[in-house]
């Protein structure tokens, strides 16, 4: 039997258009879509097995609901996505504003089937008037807006969940994001890219700031909780449309300075050698191999995923067992201390007690 882990591997792979080792053992398919489903690839498994060999696909009935679904979840739902973040745009656009879309959407610009991306939140930047979008909501659409959360707020637009931030990372669980926001505050005053969407401008991050918040993005997710193979596509697509778009030197001065860079070579050798992108869209890639193997079933099997326990007791104790179990990662990712992050941490839950770590 073939590996479920090698099979999804090679499945993603054919499905981006990379070339990948032929399967030559039979294949559990419910364990390799289970795997695909948990980390938001179904679309791009349904494409990689409709590159295969008749006779190595799955039974043609497993086949035909598993298009369904991605017919249904995937491409209805991005074309409902994209109406609702040009509607979007274009309400803030009557008032004076301007709207960028960040991570998701952004993001999907970049995939070869941008509508094979799972469509989720919808990320926005109001070019530092945030209050003032709110505001508007309130008082005109009737949009109750949560506010309980420390980088953005939080409404319902069209059916979508949408996070309106007012800083890109948060800034009170660890020093060094408090100094980082200063250089994203900068880079988001760059107004020169954007997309027409139904008639609408939708502004998008420059490459300086998509690289580098893309990169902080994934490595918070991965140090509190995990990543996921769509994260790790998201920045392959994004490097090879925007490699020479990127000011490398700049970037990397960053990542060095705060101790990103074993999380940033890591990522891009599982984005060449599992993934099948190009090595020479990335500056250099430099890796432990172990430290490779470590991040990929943590990938695919997480320890401490992000789903607690229902019960306030059995929560903390799960959050605790989860801080200490990620100390590894904590390592790889932050200057500071495990200690000084806990505190830091501690301070954040009292000040705004319903606020959770994105």
């Amino acid at each position: 039997m073939q590996s479920s882990n090698k099979a999804l591997f090679s499945l993603v792979r054919l499905g981006i258009g990379h070339r990948a080792e032929a399967l030559t053992e039979p294949v559990n398919w419910n364990e390799v879509q289970a795997l695909a489903e948990k980390q938001g690839l179904a679309a791009v498994l349904v494409d990689g097995i409709e590159i295969l060999p008749v006779t190595q696909r799955p039974p043609k009935e497993d086949l035909l609901q598993l298009i369904g679904q991605v017919v249904q979840s995937y491409e209805y739902r991005y074309e409902l996505y994209r109406r609702a973040i040009a509607e979007l745009a274009g309400f803030y656009r009557e008032h004076g504003l301007k709207m960028m879309v960040l991570k998701g959407y952004a993001c999907s610009l970049d995939w070869p089937k941008p509508e094979h991306r799972p469509s989720g939140d919808i990320d926005i930047w109001l070019f530092g008037k945030q209050e003032e979008g709110d505001f508007l909501l309130e008082t005109e659409k009737d949009i109750r807006v949560d506010k309980s959360h420390h980088h953005h707020t939080v409404f319902n637009w069209k059916g979508f969940s949408v996070e309106n931030h007012y800083d890109f990372i948060n800034v009170f669980h660890h020093k060094s994001n408090f100094q980082l926001e200063s250089i994203f505050k900068n880079l988001g005053l760059n107004d020169s890219c954007s997309i027409e969407l139904y008639n609408e401008r939708v502004y998008l991050p420059s490459p300086n700031l998509n690289a580098l918040f893309l990169l902080k993005h994934n490595m918070t997710d991965f140090a509190a909780f995990s990543m996921s193979l769509r994260q790790l596509l998201d920045w392959g697509f994004f490097i090879n449309n925007n490699c020479k778009r990127i000011d490398w030197e700049w970037l990397l001065s960053i990542i060095k300075e705060y101790h990103m860079m074993d999380f940033f070579n890591t990522i891009n050798a599982i984005c060449v050698e599992d993934l099948g992108f190009s090595s020479a869209i990335f500056p250099y890639i430099q890796y432990h191999l172990d430290l490779k193997e470590r991040f990929i079933s943590d990938i695919l099997y997480p320890k401490f995923p992000r789903e607690e326990p229902s019960f306030y007791i059995s929560r903390l104790i799960y959050k605790f067992r989860r801080w200490l179990g990620n100390g590894w990662k904590h390592k790889i990712c932050y200057n500071e201390s495990m200690l000084s992050a806990f505190g830091s941490g501690i301070k954040n839950h009292l000040f705004k007690p319903s606020c959770r770590q994105e």
